[in-house]
């Protein structure tokens, strides 16, 4: 059964979490945004691949992630 929507989520993080993945902070670029869009990012320290971000402003002021690329590396 494939699943979908928050429980897709909460599924999917569960297994990362679950499987020792290690996330190292690295320092974002300028957050661009326009109207109600936003793009963030992150240089990879190896200079290999690429970290992005896509944001979109609720009516609430929120921000709701649309796009998330991260990249995941095991200890």
């Amino acid at each position: 059964m494939r699943m979908s929507g928050r429980a897709a989520i909460q599924g999917l993080w569960a297994k990362v979490l679950s499987s020792g993945a290690w996330f190292e902070p690295e320092p974002p670029l300028p957050t661009l945004v326009s109207g109600g869009l936003g793009l963030t990012s992150t240089p990879p320290r190896d200079g290999a691949g690429a970290r992005a971000q896509v944001v979109r402003r609720q009516a609430d002021g929120s921000w709701l992630r649309v796009i998330d690329q991260p990249e995941f590396r095991r200890p």
